[in-house]
């Protein structure tokens, strides 16, 4: 029995169409393991923003003046 499965093996990993699945399942996952870590950056400095906005509002609470650049009287 053993022999058999071994035999059974060696057969499918010896078709070249079930190397090409592989290595094709290989390469996309890949890439995108790669976009998931770009998006995950993306995603980590919006999170940062927003952190520094919520602080803004805190400031805007006690009545603090708004910081940047100062607003033109446009008429």
């Amino acid at each position: 029995m053993r022999k058999m499965v071994k035999v059974f093996w060696d057969w499918v990993f010896s078709k070249t169409t079930v190397d090409e699945k592989v290595i094709a399942a290989a390469k996309e996952t890949k890439k995108r393991v790669k976009a998931v870590k770009e998006e995950m950056k993306d995603v980590a400095e919006a999170v940062k923003e927003v952190g520094n906005q919520a602080g803004d509002i805190a400031d805007a609470i006690k009545g603090k003046a708004r910081k940047g650049r100062k607003k033109k009287n446009v008429k």
